[in-house]
């Protein structure tokens, strides 16, 4: 039946299901145009890169820059020089836009574009801890089911709609996972030359601003878009020779403010009818060159946004914010109803404004989703600024964010149909080009005097190695030279010997055949033989002559044999050479390896006694751990006291790797071998040693975040009061007081700690103790109790205040800076209760005759009391009711000295506004001359 139903009546179901499905490939991006082209294609034989202009949804700046195309920004719109601050019109191209302009029409055919649909995704928010208490029996409204990219709204118990989105990201998507599907595809757009938009939209208190403006100062992973886009634009370009720019604005109030500028708190929007581009000429634009600065900015203008206390967020954004920094990110402010949200007064007010604005822009995508000839863009400012975000020429990715209490189902409902939609309108996206001649020029330049300048160290690379090589080669030749001189003088000096002796061996020889012959003859004679003597006498003397000719032949022959051994020993001379250097290379390369062998050998010892070192440690902690379960089994105080210092002097003990890892398992093996029942019984035990270690032991589990609701729960906070009250040991004190600071952190803790009258238990021991470390414990506890809206008046009224001015007769250092930080506290709770109109008239701190101390340490010593002090003054000089006051007490003078001399921009800043918004600060100056 189903699938006759489904296949023969599609019309009947619902429109979401008869709607083909996202291709799952297709990422969701959120940013700014950056348009931009590569003019290889020209007939010229010298590539040129085009500058383009770089445009937006809300008229972002532009920036020379390198991209993966090769081109250029155009830095039309930005200071010739790079400067720190302008005041420059931003610019953003808006044809056939939101508004409709006729821009459109003066198009070439080459412009036609390609379509691209805006892409949305939706995020949910995990409950809060006010949700878990008020929502604990009720199921959440929404279920997801990300794989198939739906999500379905309960309407009760059995029956939910479903609808898709590009995107669903579950309460444990990180904000990596966000951006990468969100808004890195659309980065990567806008480096390509196309315009983009990112915005996120939903009710308040859903994560909107977490999502999009999260620094990550002290989580890294908690970066938000804004963060993450900017490491990739810096990551992408060329800073050597192209700039970025960055403006930050709100939307309040339907005012254009300036947040890096408050003074310029009313920006025009100009618009060229001819072009349908909208500018901002007042916006101020700050260069930044690396991601350290552009953090700077983003925390200067999270200072100046404003925010308000509601029952629906306690840190609710009260206006649109807008960055532009190549890549456009607007965080809208939450939609609220005001029976709901508590708003009242000058809060109702911008209710009513973020309200009407988020109104208007929802008509105007519900006329571009019906494809009306009419789309109401001038009902509000911000529908101007997003002409070109939804049926105009940007890439627009839109996150919308929701909660899972069910108490806020309308509220879901509404932000889930906006989404859908937003996902009907359709935008036309295009890359926009102009050359920039100027930019190109300089870019020319640029990369010609790079080239000349790498020929040119290339020239000087080869003629040094063509000299050194020259310079070898002569060396060698010459060597060769000095040895061949040398072994053939050695080796003729050799032969010449050897030829000597012969000729001397062979005269010799002569001589004694010559004797030989002499003495014959002469024995013949005395024979008197005759005639026949004489003639063999004559043939025996001339035998030896005509030997001569056969020693010739001999000398020629000893010669000639003599240059063949020459020759064959220079042979094997210049083998035996070959032959060194080849041995000499292989001894190199087997030291080497020696080296690499012996490094290893070494490294594997050392990493063989860091095991053995750990698995000592552990064995030892498992023996001691045995035997302190033993002994509280057995019920021994002292032997249980002695077992938790062992085990908490462990987990505080530093380990050569991972010591963190180290301290929470100490921890965890604390609870569960002694229990924290057994350890909270020994605060009440008669021997004072026994309550000292039990106390400190307290005190160190509380300084873990995680096991302080456990503390709370076993009754520990009560038995720390108790020990203030019972005991008259100052270390009891203050380890008690310290452990107590620990707990106030948070605000479940510091109801707790007022009900059981813990501000009159602190102040008692304030005024009793002598210790600065005391002192310094107490007052860190006051301290972050006055941080508490909620607990001003029950905190005054119990001598909190009183006691904080008390502790400053100590003088030490540490003592005064927590008291400066709780005074900085109380301030700024009463700053913000008079801005939302709960609290009227003078500062509790001046009734209790806290001014004159704040005055006299405005400028101490000490930068943490000083800090501290100047942000009190600054809270307090914010409205009028204490302004009398405070130019009696001669605090006028200080607050100049701050907004001059303060080292904080973001006090400085603070002071000078607030000097330049009091009128009667302004009086009292013009009086002071």
């Amino acid at each position: 039946f189903f699938f006759f139903f489904f296949f023969f009546f599609p019309t009947f179901l619902p429109s979401q299901f008869s709607r083909t499905l996202p291709l799952t490939g297709i990422p969701l991006a959120a940013t700014v145009a950056f348009s931009l082209s590569d003019l290889s294609r020209c007939s010229h034989s010298l590539t040129l890169d085009l500058a383009a202009m770089a445009t937006s949804a809300f008229g972002t700046t532009t920036a020379t820059s390198n991209y993966r195309n090769g081109g250029a920004a155009n830095a039309r719109n930005l200071p010739k020089n790079s400067s720190v601050k302008s005041k420059t019109g931003v610019r953003k191209s808006a044809p056939g836009s939101l508004g409709g302009g006729g821009a459109a029409s003066s198009s070439s055919k080459d412009d036609a574009g390609v379509p691209g649909r805006v892409r949305v995704a939706v995020r949910l928010r995990p409950r809060n801890a006010e949700e878990m208490v008020a929502d604990a029996d009720f199921a959440d409204c929404v279920e997801l089911q990300p794989e198939l990219k739906r999500l379905k709204l309960r309407k009760n118990n059995w029956d939910s709609d479903t609808y898709e989105f590009d995107e669903v990201l579950t309460e444990f998507a990180s904000q990596k996972r966000v951006y990468e599907v969100v808004a890195k595809p659309v980065v990567e757009s806008v480096l390509d030359g196309y315009n983009g938009t990112v915005m996120a939209y939903g009710q308040t208190g859903t994560g909107k601003t977490y999502t999009v403006g999260q620094l990550g100062d002290e989580d890294m992973a908690a970066r938000g878009i804004m963060v993450r886009a900017m490491e990739d634009i810096l990551a992408g370009v060329s800073l050597e020779s192209d700039s970025i720019s960055v403006s930050y604005m709100q939307l309040y109030m339907e005012t254009i403010q300036d947040l890096l500028d408050p003074t310029n708190d009313n920006i025009s929007i100009v618009e060229d009818h001819k072009t349908g581009d909208v500018s901002l000429p007042g916006a101020t634009q700050v260069e930044i060159r690396d991601h350290h600065s552009f953090l700077e900015i983003l925390k200067l203008g999270e200072d100046h946004r404003f925010a308000a206390n509601t029952k629906l967020n306690t840190e609710s954004s009260r206006s649109h914010a807008i960055l532009m920094a190549k890549l456009v990110v607007v965080d809208l402010a939450g939609s609220e109803r005001i029976h709901k949200s508590g708003s009242e007064g000058h809060t109702l007010e911008e209710a009513k404004s973020i309200n009407l604005s988020l109104s208007a822009l929802g008509k105007c995508i519900n006329a571009l989703a019906e494809n009306s000839p009419h789309i109401p863009v001038r009902d509000s400012k911000l529908t101007r600024l997003l002409r070109d975000s939804f049926g105009g020429t940007a890439r627009t990715s839109l996150v919308i964010t929701v909660g899972p209490s069910p108490r806020h189902r309308g509220e879901t409902a509404s932000t889930i149909m906006f989404g859908q939609r937003a996902m009907k309108v359709e935008n036309m996206l295009k890359l926009k080009e102009e050359f920039d001649y100027k930019s190109l020029s300089r870019r020319l330049d640029i990369q010609l005097d790079k080239l000349i300048a790498e020929h040119e160290r290339q020239q000087k690379i080869f003629e040094d190695e063509i000299e050194r090589l020259t310079a070898e080669a002569e060396r060698q030749l010459s060597d060769a030279e000095r040895n061949y001189v040398q072994a053939l003088e050695k080796e003729r000096s050799k032969y010449q010997k050897e030829y000597l002796e012969s000729i001397k061996k062979l005269e010799e020889k002569w001589t004694m055949n010559q004797r030989k012959s002499v003495n014959d003859e002469n024995k013949l004679r005395h024979k008197d033989v005759g005639s026949n003597v004489l003639p063999n006498a004559k043939e025996s003397k001339v035998a030896p002559i005509e030997e001569n000719p056969e020693m010739k032949k001999l000398l020629e022959k000893e010669t000639a044999h003599r240059k063949a051994v020459e020759e064959e020993v220079w042979t094997l001379k210049t083998q035996l050479a070959e032959s060194r250097r080849s041995e000499a290379l292989q001894s190199s390369e087997i030291v080497k390896l020696r080296k690499m062998l012996d490094d290893e050998a070494h490294q594997k010892e050392k990493l063989e006694m860091e095991i053995g070192k750990l698995q000592s440690h552990l064995l030892q902690l498992s023996v001691e751990a045995d035997e302190t379960r033993r002994q509280l089994d057995s019920g021994g105080s002292e032997e249980v006291l002695s077992g938790l210092d062992s085990l908490l002097h462990q987990s505080r003990q530093p380990q050569s790797d991972n010591s963190e890892t180290g301290d929470k398992e100490s921890v965890a093996k604390l609870f569960e071998q002694v229990g924290l029942h057994k350890i909270l019984s020994l605060l009440e035990a008669e021997d004072a040693d026994v309550r000292i270690h039990a106390v400190k032991v307290v005190a160190n589990l509380a300084a873990e975040e995680a096991n302080q609701e456990k503390i709370v729960e076993a009754g520990g906070l009560t038995s720390l009061l108790k020990l203030l009250i019972s005991s008259e040991d100052e270390t009891i004190h203050r380890v008690a007081a310290g452990a107590i600071a620990n707990l106030a952190m948070s605000e479940t803790n510091q109801e707790l700690i007022m009900a059981q009258g813990g501000v009159r238990l602190l102040s008692n021991t304030a005024s009793s103790a002598e210790d600065p470390q005391t002192l310094r414990m107490v007052a860190g506890a006051i301290a972050n109790l006055c941080g508490n809206d909620k607990l001003q008046m029950k905190l005054r009224g119990e001598g909190g205040i009183k006691a904080l001015l008390g502790m400053v007769r100590c003088r030490h250092p540490d003592v005064l800076s927590q008291v400066a930080r709780g005074i900085a506290n109380f301030a700024k709770c009463e700053s913000r209760a008079s801005a939302q109109g709960v609290k009227a008239g003078r500062s509790l701190l001046i009734e209790d005759g806290a001014l004159p101390w704040i005055v006299q340490n405005a400028n101490n010593e000490a930068a943490s009391v000083r800090r501290h002090i100047e942000l009190a003054l600054c809270h307090l000089a914010q409205h009028e009711a204490n302004a009398r006051d405070m130019i009696n007490g001669g605090a006028v003078w200080e607050m100049v000295r701050i907004s001059r001399d303060c080292p904080r921009e973001d006090i400085r800043s603070l002071a000078h506004r607030t000097l330049t918004s009091s009128h009667s600060f302004q009086a009292e100056m013009r009086r002071l001359g």
